[in-house]
């Protein structure tokens, strides 16, 4: 090697080491920025004549783990989703309260039923009257407060959707801003380098909100889809969530794929070709912030809103629904008699009978009087089945209507021959063999205080409007009743109705008969419960006391609320794990730019040594030729 060439390798030597030590200085200033990846130099050798070489630097190399970085970003979208969920089914946990504290429903509920125990020790006690009334009323608040608060959640859930979309929006926004600028740069361009830290940190961001996939192609552009396909980021354009908030949530406002319908905020998103998507009603996203509010706000608290409904509207029932068994009919074809008259919107029509496979089945006519609500839907397999029909409309029509619902039963719905009444419905078998009528009963609302039987009209909707279960086109009575539930206002304002049931005769003093059957309706006798509360199914809905309904609801929240924060412990855990990981690799080691630096001043004195080396060497020979 000449001296020329021992000389253009220790310079080029020099500026090699003078640009790793720029990059160790760029690392070591920045080991505390957040999203900051270790840099390392690319460096390839160069042959220069015959005879030696010399280094050049190409650019950078980010230090960083793709596999791992990608699992922590599917992750932190399971963190947010945790998070969010763990933090409103605590919030709902504080609205229940806690079990057996005052002002809980539980309390509530114990407190009324002892009220009415303590009547019937006491019948005509007007103090035991009173106290019983007031008790009812306690109640009733609860069940307003309990609504109050569930909504207030699915509100302040409504709410967190805007803001997390607005969050989601600026990540993508900056995403895209920054593919633009990495257009033209090469993946090794320090520059470019510090871009794809940025890029990285708002995908990660965008990340907590709502499911990611990330591909790059090979001009460096991120890609950004959702789990489903929906692409998020594309080169330099970014789609953008729009949400209209529907302001404080009801319990009838309730999420409908018809936009027309629905009563809660639209979370849309629109591509970059102007088309949208209903967020929601196209299940967008998996994951992240944003997916655990919609399902809070549309399902969780929903069905936490249907549950004490279900309360309230089993409660109500309990108390003032009369049920008469139907008049047998020996045949053959053999069956029962039912009267139809002074049946309510909701009051029902209630069959048992055997299949041609020997399967027990129950049916329940309802009284449907808007035709808009028809037909009713069942859950596949139901059981019982609901038949919606308009009792108003004739025996000659509603048995129609019931011989074409169902085809195939082996039942067969007539007009009851006189001497029956105009009002009265016959079904029975149609003396195939194939089916047998078990049973039939009516279920109808009491309106009066003293009718004459035990049944009393307590809870009212609202106002002086009866609990009936009226079904019409714009939902179930059912829904939101909790929060409108009151007393009827003619017991507060004669609270011996408690125990006179009776005017003509009137009910003696002392007289237990209506206390012990309100106490016995609220604490022995069992109902059945619809699966649309998360307990039971379509083919086996649960069975219990009104006292085991609101037990068992409570215990099933409680568990889910204990179940959401292991699962919010846990993703802690794994994306804290995975955070050490990747920064295990990717974040900047002071001791290892340490020790690189010691190695690139040894090599700059080395490389300095050496031009020394050879000036000296051309001196002497300078020297000598003169």
């Amino acid at each position: 090697m000449g001296l020329s060439s021992a000389l253009a390798s220790a310079m080029s030597g020099l500026r090699a080491n003078q640009a790793a030590l720029s990059i160790v200085s760029s690392n070591v200033a920045n080991s505390q920025t957040p999203g900051y990846v270790a840099q390392t130099p690319n460096q390839i050798e160069v042959t220069t004549g015959d005879f030696g070489s010399t280094a050049k630097t190409t650019g950078v190399s980010r230090d960083i783990d793709s596999y791992v970085l990608n699992q922590l970003r599917t992750e932190t979208g399971g963190s947010g989703y945790a998070d969010q969920t763990a933090n409103i089914l605590k919030q709902l946990q504080n609205v229940y309260g806690n079990p057996g504290g005052s002002g809980t429903l539980e309390t509530a509920l114990n407190n009324f039923t002892s009220s009415l125990q303590a009547l019937s020790t006491s019948a005509g006690s007007s103090s035991a009257q009173t106290v019983a009334v007031g008790a009812a009323q306690a109640l009733a608040t609860q069940l307003n407060v309990t609504t109050k608060g569930i909504q207030s959640l699915r509100s302040n859930v409504e709410q967190d959707l805007g803001t997390s979309s607005q969050q989601a929006n600026a990540a993508m926004n900056q995403i895209a801003d920054i593919n633009t600028k990495l257009q033209g740069l090469a993946p090794t361009d320090p520059s470019a380098a510090t871009l794809m830290d940025q890029r990285d940190q708002a995908i990660n961001s965008l990340s907590k909100y709502v499911d990611v996939r990330v591909t790059t192609d090979g001009s460096n552009q991120a890609n950004i889809y959702t789990t489903t396909g929906i692409q998020l980021v594309g080169a330099g354009l970014a789609s953008q969530f729009s949400f209209a908030s529907a302001g404080a949530l009801g319990a009838t406002s309730l999420y409908n794929i018809d936009p027309a319908k629905s009563g809660v905020g639209a979370l849309t998103l629109k591509l970059p070709n102007g088309s949208s998507i209903d967020v929601a009603g196209n299940n967008v996203v998996s994951s992240g912030q944003i997916a655990a509010d919609l399902k809070l706000r549309d399902q969780t608290l929903v069905q936490a809103q249907q549950q004490v409904d279900q309360l309230a509207a089993t409660m109500s029932s309990a108390l003032s629904d009369k049920t008469t068994a139907g008049s047998t009919v020996s045949g053959p074809p053999a069956g029962f008699d039912i009267d139809l008259a002074g049946a309510q919107p909701g009051n029902t029509f209630n069959i048992t009978y055997t299949d041609s496979t020997n399967t027990q089945r129950q049916i329940t006519l309802v009284n449907v009087t808007d035709p808009a609500a028809l037909p009713l839907q069942n859950a596949t397999n139901a059981n019982p089945m609901q038949i919606g029909v308009n009792f108003s409309s004739g025996m000659g029509a509603i048995a129609s209507a019931l011989n074409t619902a169902l085809p195939g039963s082996h039942l067969t719905f007539s007009a009851a021959p006189s001497p029956a009444t105009a009002t009265t419905l016959r079904v029975t078998d149609d003396n195939s063999g194939l089916a047998k009528v078990n049973s039939a009963s009516s279920t109808k609302t009491v309106s009066s205080l003293t009718s004459g039987g035990p049944q009393l009209p307590l809870f009212t909707d609202g106002g002086q409007a009866l609990y009936t279960g009226a079904i019409t086109a714009s939902g179930s009575q059912m829904t939101g009743l909790a929060g409108r539930i009151a007393v009827n206002t003619q017991l507060t304002t004669d609270p011996t109705r408690l125990s006179v049931y009776s005017t003509s005769p009137v009910t003696p003093t002392g007289d237990t008969t209506r206390s012990d059957y309100l106490y016995s309706q609220l604490t022995n006798t069992v109902f059945s419960y619809s699966p649309q509360t998360g307990l039971g199914s379509a083919s086996q809905p649960f069975s219990g006391s009104v006292s085991n309904y609101l037990q068992q609801f409570l215990s099933v929240q409680a568990n889910a609320s204990t179940q959401a924060t292991a699962l919010q412990q846990g993703q802690s855990v794994v994306v804290s794990t995975l955070q050490a990981k990747f920064n295990s690799t990717s974040s900047v080691n002071l001791d290892s730019e340490m020790s690189n630096l010691i190695q690139l001043q040894n090599a700059y004195a080395a490389n300095a040594h050496v031009m020394s080396v050879v000036q000296s060497m051309m001196n002497t020979l300078i020297q000598a030729q003169g």
